[in-house]
């Protein structure tokens, strides 16, 4: 079974928020393979179905995201996911807007919900999608930064960034994730 797995903050005040960006792409993904969320349980809201002959979970963690990891290594061990098998997709500051990068290792980088999820499984090692939110405009915090929305003119890249990683966790059922790296970073 593949666990993909969205991060963001639960409730309606961070819908649509630069750290939610996470969650829009389980959404999409919710939409376009017929998946549902509509079970909570691992301190998670997800979905479980075959898409492509492929079992696929999809996980939105409903901690908030300093305590991502906790919903994550909940669901790995209930059901018995191996980490080869799990894909995070989340919000970058390093990246600029709407840019999308695969990984398969990594340090958290100052991103709490990754930090969250290294201490909770134990290692770098795991497949990740870093979407590009960017950098706040000096003096700004960056907390109120990752937590407010994506100014109009952003909204296209982002719209763009959602699909395409969609697609890159769609094109991951059918290859490896090595693979689906090589034709998305371009």
């Amino acid at each position: 079974m593949k666990c993909i797995v969205g991060l963001g903050n639960p409730g309606k005040q961070y819908d649509q928020t630069r750290h939610n960006i996470g969650f829009e792409v389980i959404d999409e993904l919710s939409h376009q393979f017929s998946i549902p969320l509509t079970q909570s349980k691992f301190k998670g809201l997800y979905g479980m179905g075959v898409y492509k002959g492929e079992k696929v979970l999809l996980l939105k963690p409903l901690t908030y995201m300093n305590l991502s990891g906790e919903s994550i290594r909940a669901v790995m061990d209930y059901y018995q996911i191996d980490l080869e098998d799990l894909l995070v997709i989340y919000d970058d500051l390093d990246l600029p807007v709407g840019k999308i990068r695969l990984r398969q290792k990594g340090s958290p980088g100052g991103h709490n919900g990754i930090k969250s999820t290294v201490a909770h499984l134990g290692t770098q090692q795991f497949n990740r999608i870093r979407i590009g939110i960017d950098r706040p405009t000096p003096g700004m915090s960056v907390p109120d930064y990752v937590l407010g929305r994506f100014r109009s003119e952003e909204t296209p890249l982002t719209q763009e960034a959602v699909k395409k990683s969609a697609a890159a966790c769609e094109a991951w059922l059918e290859k490896p994730f090595l693979q689906v790296m090589n034709e998305y970073n371009q």
